[in-house]
């Protein structure tokens, strides 16, 4: 893997090449560490008051605009894809997902990865993040390793009219039920600020697009990781991102850039 921003001495490098596939490397040719990666995406530092709440998402993408590719990520994804996106969830504290990604991806526990226990402890954090799944409905099947198996308990964000018999079947099957709305839906600033008080400051989206989507217009997206797939798809697959539009578009900027084997592996951030 090249890095192509920030532009650096080591950047502007001759690539040595290498075979796709053979890990991620800079513009030296060194194959970096998973720890370095791991630095590569850091969340910010803690400020005098602690831990500063952050949220980044997750997301990759097609040349023309595809989130999916029969309904899934995976087919437009790469093997360095997936090992950013262990990275990014070994980062984070929670991890928050839709519940038509939960039931379209497959979705299971993280798991505790020996790579980063001690970074994690250091950190302060758990062995694994926790998933907290975004539903109104709790149409969710319940019997799944994602709540009947996590090392962390699974959190389901729904709102105050949630149907109680639904609540209590997540609360038997193990979940956690954390109200963020006055009504049937999340509202996506309260969710943040539940996720918050419990302590969960790293907090990591992966979707889907109408989950994106609502916390784009909620305003409360701090970072885009945004993979760009070199392929097309065509069709009438999502976009990262759902639902209405924003009144003015929000400008992000950007924070780095690696490339491999035609992905490139965007980071934007708040200005």
């Amino acid at each position: 893997m090249r890095r192509l921003f920030p532009v650096t001495d080591e950047t502007a490098a001759p690539d040595s090449g290498g075979m796709p596939g053979e890990g991620v490397r800079d513009g030296a040719g060194r194959e970096w560490s998973l720890a370095e990666l791991a630095a590569a995406y850091a969340y910010p530092e803690a400020g005098p008051g602690g831990p500063l709440p952050w949220l980044r998402a997750n997301m990759v993408s097609t040349l023309d605009g595809a989130a999916q590719h029969d309904g899934r990520s995976q087919p437009i994804s790469s093997a360095t894809d997936m090992r950013i996106f262990g990275t990014l969830r070994a980062l984070a504290d929670v991890v928050v997902v839709g519940a038509q990604t939960v039931r379209q991806e497959g979705y299971r526990p993280a798991r505790a990865r020996a790579e980063f226990a001690e970074m994690r402890e250091a950190a302060g954090q758990g062995p694994a993040p926790a998933i907290a799944v975004v539903s109104a409905s709790l149409d969710l099947d319940f019997s799944l390793p994602l709540f009947t198996s996590p090392l962390v308990p699974t959190l389901i964000l729904t709102g105050a009219s949630a149907a109680p018999d639904r609540v209590a079947a997540a609360e038997k099957a193990g979940a956690r039920v954390v109200t963020a709305g006055d009504g049937i839906g999340v509202d996506p600033a309260r969710a943040v600020q539940a996720l918050v008080g419990l302590g969960h400051t790293r907090l990591l989206t992966e979707g889907g697009p109408r989950l994106l989507g609502q916390l784009v217009a909620a305003g409360v997206l701090d970072e885009l990781c945004l993979t760009v797939s070199p392929m097309l798809t065509a069709g009438d697959a999502q976009r990262i991102a759902g639902g209405p539009a924003v009144t003015v578009p929000q400008r992000f900027r950007l924070v780095s850039m690696l490339e491999e084997d035609g992905f490139l592996f965007t980071r934007y951030g708040r200005p």
